[in-house]
């Protein structure tokens, strides 16, 4: 049984759309999850303006959770619907898992999810970004970097963690303190209670913004000076960063940039479906990632 749609809702185009990539409006379909986190809400609202602004009508499905079960019924219902192609952000290796067993009849296109193997894929690099933002604080002169990790079975955690490991490994640098986060402020919280007590630690670097603002809670209930004794830095750039105490070093994507791409890869595999490439013509491409940006901000300094 299909089951684990919350709902379906139909975004219609604009009365008057601007041209479009194949000269025409095509109905697309979106697989969401509810949820507060901003990395997939801020993906999700990149779409709907996108297929808005490109007069495309989007019908978004919104899946109970972010298992293989939900979703596969979420690009059901999205199917029954009569939906001409599927943008999904569903960000875990088991919601990835049932995007790789969709018909080949039916053109899809992963967002927002890390650099997904087995469906074609629009998003940031995540490993760029985590690499950029290690190596800024290994340039201020901290010996190593500690990380507060997103959960387990998030390819874009597991990026990101990558991505810290290799930047340390490519100066020689000792790896720092793994502790484990969930993406929520508690999670950051927690972890910064845990190593906030280690007056070796200079340097954290946490997979999201709002994991960075519970660490930096921890630190100043520590007693731990930011930045002074301990830099932190987050990942997203949330609206809130330049406004916490320290403004928070973080890095930023564009979440605008990645939902057009989005939008715009569907459709050129829309329409490479429906008709054969014409001579000389190139296929749509696969994989599209952004480079994200590193936003420096007063939470990180030289080391004492």
């Amino acid at each position: 049984m299909l089951t684990g749609v919350a709902r379906l809702t139909v975004i219609p185009r604009r009365t008057a759309p601007p041209a479009q990539v194949d000269g025409e409006a095509h109905v697309l379909g979106l697989v969401a999850f509810d949820t507060a986190l901003l990395g997939p809400t801020w993906t999700v609202r990149a779409i709907e303006r996108a297929a808005r602004h490109a007069g495309h009508s989007l019908a978004v499905a919104r899946a109970s959770s972010l298992d293989g079960g939900s979703v596969t019924g979420a690009i059901a219902s999205l199917r029954a619907r009569g939906v001409e192609g599927i943008l999904a952000v569903t960000p875990t290796d088991s919601a990835l898992a049932a995007l790789e067993r969709v018909a080949p009849d039916a053109p899809l296109v992963a967002v927002g999810v890390g650099d997904a193997d087995g469906v074609p894929m629009v998003g940031v690099d995540n490993i760029a970004g985590a690499a950029m933002v290690t190596r800024h604080l290994l340039d201020l002169g901290h010996d190593t970097v500690h990380h507060i990790s997103g959960p387990v079975g998030w390819p874009e955690a597991r990026e990101r963690l990558a991505g810290w490991r290799a930047a340390l490994r490519q100066v020689g640098a000792v790896e720092g303190r793994l502790l484990p986060g969930d993406w929520g402020v508690r999670s950051g919280f927690e972890a910064g209670r845990r190593i906030a007590a280690d007056r070796d630690v200079t340097a954290i670097f946490c997979a999201n913004d709002q994991m960075a603002l519970g660490a930096l809670r921890a630190l100043h209930l520590a007693g731990r000076a930011v930045p002074g004794e301990v830099s932190v830095v987050g990942f997203d750039d949330i609206p809130e960063a330049p406004f916490l105490r320290p403004p928070l070093t973080t890095v930023r994507q564009d979440f605008a940039a990645v939902g057009r791409a989005g939008v715009d890869l569907l459709v050129r595999r829309i329409v490479a479906d429906s008709a054969a490439t014409p001579p000389g013509g190139a296929a749509p491409r696969g994989r599209v990632r952004f480079v994200p940006a590193l936003v420096v901000r007063d939470s990180s300094a030289p080391a004492m």
